[in-house]
């Protein structure tokens, strides 16, 4: 059997077009960075201090139950800070932090867990971070609709050359992902600082998901019938 031409050749003409797929989706998940931090003389206190607000984060995010998707701790660090002046090196503070990531699949307690994370004593609350999970349906319909379009255009080329496709010989994925993301991942932000003259519980935000845009691109070669030209 003869190897088909790379190129093509007059008796099996090739085609080479770009299929495109653009879509707006909403959300998956909502993520959301919690910064907790401890400052002292004692760096046993400062670590206990850190320790404290760890546990009580955690125990409030957990408190969500389902609602919560994911939760994981980030780098933790205790750093001595020293005196600038005198002899020898002194410990003057200790500075104590701890990152925490939280994921939800409600959004209607987003807001919620939000402010009362921020409430709690030097803590800080930033996101959320709008995302779809890797096995979203909405990745495969955009694949789709990108291999279709591929085929929309192929047909309409080998029609202007009074032609049809014959058949498929590549299909190659070049770009499928968020599309044209904004800063922070396509998420809006906000970030907090607890206050520690607030007696009652802060109202909770109204936060709005953010629609996620998806691009699907693909490249596709066809063999067309010979046209009459």
């Amino acid at each position: 059997m003869a190897t088909p031409h790379p190129y093509g050749t007059p008796g099996a003409p090739h085609l080479t077009v770009r299929g495109e797929a653009h879509l707006e989706v909403a959300p998956d998940l909502a993520r959301i960075a919690v910064t907790l931090t401890a400052r002292g003389s004692d760096g046993r206190a400062t670590l206990d201090d850190l320790t404290r607000r760890n546990t009580a984060a955690l125990d409030l995010i957990k408190s969500y139950g389902d609602a919560l998707e994911h939760l994981g701790t980030g780098a933790l660090t205790v750093i001595p800070e020293l005196t600038a002046h005198g002899r020898g090196e002194r410990v003057r503070a200790h500075h104590g932090t701890v990152h925490l990531t939280a994921e939800l699949n409600d959004f209607t307690v987003l807001g919620d867990l939000a402010t009362r994370l921020a409430d709690l004593d030097l803590t800080r609350v930033e996101g959320p971070w709008w995302i779809l999970r890797p096995d979203s349906p909405a990745h495969r319909q955009a694949r789709r609709q990108a291999v279709h379009d591929a085929v929309r255009r192929a047909r309409a080329y080998a029609e202007a050359l009074g032609t049809t496709v014959a058949a498929l010989i590549e299909l190659t994925d070049t770009g499928t992902g968020i599309a044209h993301p904004e800063p922070l991942a396509g998420t809006r932000s906000m970030a907090f600082a607890a206050s520690a003259e607030s007696a009652a519980p802060p109202p909770p935000l109204d936060l709005e998901p953010q629609r996620q845009h998806l691009h699907a691109e693909v490249t596709a070669r066809f063999t067309m019938r010979p046209p009459q030209l």
